[in-house]
């Protein structure tokens, strides 16, 4: 293929045309033929395909990439899209509002669910991924600005959770609320909650910070609160039935909640209307046997019910968790008793040993180990041997298993299996805390220390776990994780507008983007697919 240009002469004028045309063989003879007629393109077209023609055994020579080609990393499109989607599905946008704060905090939300860290962070992940085009940001921020939002959420937190409330029950009243408390410690020590107290993440030591979490009756969060890190879990108890009865306007509630949280006096504060369910502990138990209110024999695999004076004790034995508390026992024996051998045998090669070392070692660990009651360690002639008290030990063992549920609802606004299956309900409570403590949210390592910073940090976990519960409903089937499937989503990036050619790299891998082209980067089968 090649450019032929003809020029003729009639009379004075001169007629030039510049045709396309190619040569082949027929019949073992060269001919040639017109393909087109380049008449009427210009000089530049005219060289440009001139160059081409040839170079068209290597086009790499037509482009000098440092010169010619800018290279551009479009933007994760994927994952905030489908964050935003859910954001808006659940009520969360329309509770946040739709003016700057409200986007600003819509953010921090989706980039608590796409990566746990700092506000800095999270502005850092503003620039690798779509938000401002996807949430309608049309102004820059920066850490302060988001900082700044934080305290414009916890001022605005009691209107937020009356929205998202009223948002999703509509005009239907809830009428049952789960509510728990838990830790987080701090690695600083400068804390608005900052406090040392009862810590259940077993880092001794390190200030801390309450949290109590309220749900509705299907394990949706309602309500979270900040307290300070040495308050009791009951006295968290009381701010939450007057929240309830004021911010949410329900009039006839029953809260649940567990052995340690609502006790006497914290039943005896609630209002009329407001019922409870909880639990009692093994020493009320057997109280209760002694006074001949509940028996033995009636704590079975089945569920039994006992009313005294207007209370109603819910009873079952749990036969798998009386085993694992036998083997547990079993296995703590075996341990103080292969103490007690080497012990023994150290004694006997050493007669200068005392034997009241030996019998202070293995009292410390029967102590640690929480089996002094019914196990004890005596001496004889150099030789240690262990005593169990059998009677304690059966009066230990006979209630393994068994627990006991306490309501002051009446048997007409619900029966047994439904006060046994609401308490049981408190688990949703307690995964949500495992969720937002260490799985995948991590409400800590806690990277803030005013009041309202801290609270509005906390706000944020919550409303990013509503995202996270739903999309593990929502992928549940597909056996894929939410880690999992927002690392997929982070591979769709933006469409590039541009006049000329661009360049997106993704996992050393570069594509050529043509003008009026985009494409969309699979993770999964590392093949572009065009859109």
């Amino acid at each position: 293929m090649h450019i032929v240009e003809n020029k003729s002469k009639q009379g004075k004028k001169i007629y030039q045309s510049i045709l396309l045309r190619e040569s082949y063989r027929k019949d073992g003879k060269v001919k040639k033929r017109t393909i087109a007629n380049l008449s009427h393109c210009s000089a530049e077209e005219i060289s440009a395909i001139k160059l081409a023609l040839q170079h068209k055994d290597d086009l790499s020579k037509l482009v000098h990439f440092e010169d010619d080609v800018k290279l551009q990393e479009g933007l994760s499109v994927g994952t905030v899209w489908v964050l935003y989607q859910i954001a808006k599905r659940i009520g969360i946008e329309d509770a946040l509002g739709r003016d700057f704060h409200g986007k600003l905090s819509l953010w921090q939300v989706i980039a608590r669910v796409i990566d746990q860290g700092s506000r800095l962070s999270a502005v850092r992940l503003a620039q690798v991924h779509a938000a401002c085009d996807i949430l309608g940001i049309t102004r820059g921020f920066n850490e302060d600005n988001l900082y700044e939002n934080l305290a414009w959420m916890a001022d605005n937190q009691e209107e937020v959770e009356r929205r998202l409330f009223s948002g999703r029950r509509g005009k239907e009243s809830a009428e049952i609320f789960l509510y728990d408390v838990t830790s987080s410690y701090l690695e600083g020590e400068d804390n608005f909650f900052g406090e040392y107290g009862y810590n259940r993440d077993g880092k001794k030591g390190k200030k801390q910070i309450v949290i109590g979490l309220l749900c509705d009756e299907y394990g949706d969060p309602v309500s979270v609160e900040v307290f300070s890190g040495n308050v009791q879990d009951p006295k968290t108890f009381v701010p939450q039935v007057s929240k309830i009865a004021e911010r949410f306007g329900c009039r006839r509630v029953t809260f649940v909640g567990d052995r340690g949280m609502i006790k006497s006096v914290q039943i005896e504060q609630l209002p009329e209307g407001f019922h409870y369910i909880t639990a009692i502990t093994k020493p009320q138990i057997s109280s209760l046997m002694q006074q001949g209110v509940i028996q033995l024999d009636l704590f079975d695999r089945d569920i039994c019910e006992v009313e005294e004076e207007g209370v109603r004790y819910i009873l079952r034995r749990n036969p798998i968790r009386a085993e694992e508390l036998d083997k547990n026992r079993l296995s703590k024996r075996r341990k103080i008793e292969q103490l007690k051998e080497q012990k023994n045998l150290y004694l006997k090669e050493h007669l200068r040993a005392k034997v009241a070392t030996g019998i202070k070692e293995i009292t410390g660990k029967i102590k640690r180990l929480k089996v002094d009651k019914w196990l004890r360690v005596q001496s004889k002639d150099r030789a240690l041997t262990l005593e169990v008290d059998e009677e304690c030990l059966k009066k230990e063992s006979d209630l393994d298993g068994c627990y006991a549920i306490k309501t002051d609802l009446p048997k007409s606004a619900a029966d047994k299996q439904i006060i046994h299956d609401r308490y049981k309900d408190l688990t949703l409570v307690e995964k949500i805390f495992r969720n937002c403590k260490t799985t995948f949210l991590e409400v800590r390592p806690v990277f803030v220390r005013t009041e309202k910073s801290t609270r509005g940090h906390v706000l944020t976990v919550m409303l990013a776990y509503m995202i996270v519960r739903y999309l593990q409903q929502a992928w549940n089937e597909f056996d894929l994780t939410v880690e999992e499937g927002l690392k997929q989503l982070s591979t769709l990036y933006m469409r590039i507008q541009e006049s000329e050619c661009r360049i997106q790299k993704k996992n050393n891998t570069m594509v050529i983007l043509a003008p009026g082209s985009w494409l969309l980067y699979s993770h999964a089968s590392l093949c572009p697919t065009r859109a």
